[in-house]
Order: C-alpha cells, then sequence, then structure tokens
C-alpha cells in the first residue's frame, strides 16, 4: 500500500487487514446496513433547498456566465441532473452507508464515461470527469450513477421495465466487477483496463449491426479527436498567423479580454499584466508538476494563443482556458485546457481535501482512479481578476477523447451501457477502497441491485421535482 505514496488521499484502511479479515467486515456490516436500506430515499424535513445550494455554488464563479450555465441546466431534468451534483451530495450524506471509503468520483453520472486514449495510444473507456473527486462513501458513487441510468430512460422515453433493467444491469455490473477484482491480485488488479477493442468484441453478439455501427463511428470520431483537429476546429489564420478563432461566449481570445473589445457578458476583463501573470504561472508552476522527462518535452513547445472556453453544464462558470502550443513545427501542435478547480460538492459532508491545492486534488484523484491518464495532467495556481490565487489543473483538450450520444440510445443500448458503466466505476473503487470488503458485502444475489434500481427511481422523481423548482426560479430569473 505503501508504493501508492504519500500523496494519495484516499483511501484504503490505516491498518493492514487481510483479504479473510476485510471479507469478513464485509459480511458483518450487513447486520448493521442492510442491503436493503440502501433503497431508502425520502427528503427530510429540513433539506436545504435546491437552488440556493445552487446558488452558493455560483458565489465564486464568473457571475457573467451564471445565465449560461443555467440555461443549459434548463433544457431538461437530465441535463439539470448533471449540473446538480452538490445538491444529490447533500442529500446522500443522509442516506445509509457502510463506512467503507473509497476514492469517489463525487459525480458519476453516466455522462461522464467515455472514451480516450492511454499514454500508449489504446483507446480505453473509463470515467473521464474528476472535478468533484475525494475521499468518500463508495455507496455515494453507486447511487449517482444508477440514478443517471433512469433518468436518461425516462428522457428518453423509455418504459418502465426498460429503465429498471439497465439500472439492475448498472448494478449488477458493479458488483459482479467488484467480486472479480476481490478475486484478483493487486498488481493484475491495478493495471486491469477497459480497453474498447476488446470491450467491442463482448458486447458484438448482444447488439444489432445497427448498434454496432454507431459504436464504431463513435470509436473513429474519439481517436479522431487529437490537438490538430481542435487546431481546425478552434483556430484561424489571420495575418499570417494562427489564432484562436473568437466566438464569445464559449470561446474569448485573450486578446479580446485585453482590448476593450471585451464585452462584460462574455467574462472577466484582464490587463495586459494578469496575461503575463497567467502566462508566467501556467509555463513554470505546471511544468514543475510533471515528471522531468515531460518537463523537457513541454519545453520544446512555444505559446501560440490563449483563449477563456466554457466547457460542460455544471462546470460552466468556473474558469478555463485553452492554450495553443506549437512544437517543431506548424504541424506539431498541442492545445491545453487549464480549468478551474474549486471545492469539491463532498467536502461539505465528508470533509476536506489533504492536497495543498484543488487542482492537486482533482489530478491525483484521476490518477488514482483511472487505469491510464493523461501523461500531460498537472495543476498550478493562477491569479484571478481580483488579484486572488485560484487553483487549476492542466490537461490535454482533445487526446482522443470521444462521448457517446445518450439521446440516440435505445433501451437495449443503455443496458449495455449501464453495465459497462457499472464495472468501469467498480475498478475505480477497487484501485482505491478495500475491495474485498466491498464485494463481500454486496454478495452474489442482488438484493444491493434490487435495493439500488428502488432508489434510482425514487429519486428520479426527486430530481424532477427539484428540476421544475429550478425552472421555476429559472423563469423568474432570467426569461426575458
Amino acid at each position: 500500500m505503501g508504493l501508492l505514496g504519500k500523496s494519495l488521499e484516499a483511501l484504503l484502511p490505516s491498518e493492514a487487514h487481510s483479504k479473510e479479515e476485510s471479507a469478513k467486515r464485509g459480511k458483518e456490516l450487513r447486520a448493521s446496513v442492510p442491503r436493503e436500506a440502501h433503497a431508502e430515499w425520502a427528503p427530510r424535513t429540513d433539506r436545504p433547498d435546491p437552488v440556493e445550494l445552487l446558488q452558493s455554488q455560483g458565489e465564486t464563479r464568473v457571475q457573467a456566465l451564471l445565465p449560461l450555465r443555467y440555461e443549459r441546466m434548463s433544457a431538461s431534468a437530465f441535463t439539470f441532473y448533471r449540473g446538480s451534483a452538490l445538491i444529490m451530495a447533500s442529500d446522500l450524506s443522509e442516506t445509509p452507508t457502510t463506512g467503507i471509503r473509497v476514492q469517489a468520483c463525487g459525480d458519476a453520472h453516466i455522462s461522464n464515461f467515455g472514451l480516450f486514449s492511454s499514454p500508449e495510444r489504446r483507446t480505453v473507456f473509463d470515467i473521464n470527469d474528476f472535478d468533484e473527486t475525494l475521499p468518500g462513501p463508495w455507496e455515494w458513487d453507486v447511487k449517482r450513477l444508477a440514478t443517471s441510468v433512469e433518468i436518461c430512460g425516462r428522457d428518453n422515453g423509455f418504459s418502465g421495465k426498460q429503465r429498471k433493467a439497465a439500472v439492475l444491469a448498472c448494478a449488477q455490473g458493479y458488483r459482479e466487477a467488484m467480486a472479480k477484482f476481490a478475486d484478483m491480485g493487486h498488481l493484475d488488479m491495478w493495471y486491469s483496463h477497459a480497453d474498447v477493442e476488446t470491450m467491442r468484441k463482448k458486447v458484438a453478439t448482444d447488439l444489432d449491426s445497427e448498434s454496432m455501427k454507431k459504436a464504431d463511428k463513435v470509436i473513429a470520431k474519439a481517436k479522431s479527436k487529437d490537438s490538430s483537429r481542435a487546431i481546425s476546429k478552434l483556430t484561424e489564420i489571420a495575418d499570417g498567423q494562427l489564432r484562436i478563432a473568437s466566438n464569445p461566449p464559449l470561446v474569448v481570445p485573450m486578446r479580446d479580454l485585453v482590448s476593450q473589445k471585451a464585452h462584460e457578458r462574455f467574462a472577466e476583463r484582464l490587463d495586459s499584466k494578469a496575461v503575463e501573470r497567467l502566462m508566467r504561472a501556467v509555463l513554470t508552476e505546471y511544468r514543475s508538476t510533471l515528471d522531468p522527462h515531460k518537463q523537457a518535452l513541454m519545453n520544446e513547445y512555444t505559446v501560440v494563443d490563449v483563449a477563456h472556453k466554457v466547457v460542460g453544464v455544471g462546470s460552466v462558470g468556473m474558469r478555463a482556458w485553452i492554450i495553443v502550443m506549437q512544437g517543431a513545427d506548424e504541424n506539431d501542435p498541442l492545445v491545453l485546457q487549464v480549468k478551474e478547480a474549486q471545492e469539491s460538492v463532498l467536502e461539505r459532508f465528508v470533509g476536506k481535501s489533504k492536497c495543498r491545492q484543488h487542482g492537486q486534488r482533482v489530478v491525483e484523484g484521476q490518477r488514482a482512479m483511472q487505469a491510464a491518464s493523461d501523461m500531460l495532467l498537472g495543476w498550478c495556481r493562477l491569479p484571478g481578476e481580483d488579484g486572488k490565487l485560484k487553483d487549476y489543473y492542466v490537461r490535454q483538450l482533445w487526446d482522443g477523447k470521444g462521448s457517446i450520444d445518450l439521446a440516440t440510445l435505445g433501451p437495449k443500448q443503455l443496458k449495455e451501457l449501464a453495465n459497462v458503466c457499472g464495472q468501469t466505476l467498480a475498478h475505480a473503487h477497487a484501485r482505491t477502497g478495500d475491495r474485498f470488503a466491498i464485494a463481500a458485502y454486496m454478495g452474489s444475489s442482488s438484493k444491493f441491485d434490487k435495493a439500488i434500481a428502488k432508489f434510482a427511481d425514487a429519486y428520479a422523481y426527486q430530481n424532477e421535482a427539484d428540476y421544475e423548482r429550478f425552472m421555476k426560479f429559472y423563469r423568474q430569473s432570467f426569461a426575458e
């Protein structure tokens, strides 16, 4: 366990236990926390107002972008759910847990799983968002993922039977994968990964030809998403120079933020000194968080242009930059994303991070949970518009990243995807927690699966009620 390093926050029990002792402990936990107890959901009488929780997050974000965040969340009950991790974390803090901690994702909904390229250039499937990661109860991630499957099924118009089948497949995938990992040695479990080509062969017999065509299209698109494609999508040639194309409020180049052309509703205006500080911090502090051989690689690149870029749904309003860099020549681009990291939504309920800053928290959590991570992950602190330092993490903008269009999935496809996501989450938890105890606690029956399905159904109704409450606030505050 010491090989994981002192910087890994989580997770494994402070005292070493044998496999047998952990399994015994897991089974004994059923007496105090029956597996059926995870089906429970009922809002307490003093439940915090969901809109007030969302507004509390907005206090530290770019105020001009909050209307865009709320606009994206207003599209459907599912997009609202994607942006409401804090609301669910608050609710989950009132639900039964076994007390076993893992490196939790904190926002493990089905849209936060996808494809990307490993450092060895394999296309793998894994969790791809770690903004909220923190050591916490493993059950919280499972419930958030399962509920997202239920809500996605409702959004796609599936029947109750079809949705339940998908949620059960999700919980079953998690339970059976955890049992498999509990039977593995430490290294075999650690190095296990969801290689996309292997996964494709496994599901080929379960999906029809049309579904396989869609899957192959997603894989091909992911493989084509790299810095070269980012350059073609996000830049232009002006006066013979490569520069990021302006597309406010989504993409606002630094030159516009510095000049008087910046519009107050697009993003925060910066002065030339702020730009200089930004560049210095990125080029020095970030590089210092990389291994020496990666620092040498980054030293071969020079900055071409910088822009503010809006990302995601729940992340809108967080400060995020893209940096276009050039290596050997104009055909050797690198595009980095520098994204703000604030307090995890879990912190209010499980305690503060032990990391010195939130960018480091995100990066170390990602490295702990993912089978293969972006080799250029790092972190830094940058001065904000108010002069105060803010935490950021850095990654490649597009590195073989691919996402599945959930709106195009049929019931059977959602079921298969939910099962794979459950397995993937189990691997992340097995790497960072007591897999023997968790596996023994869940057991080989479907009791845990059924309890999670009941919870997901009940909480999906809660999400719909919260969405209605949010939409009333949204129409009153932002309706034209």
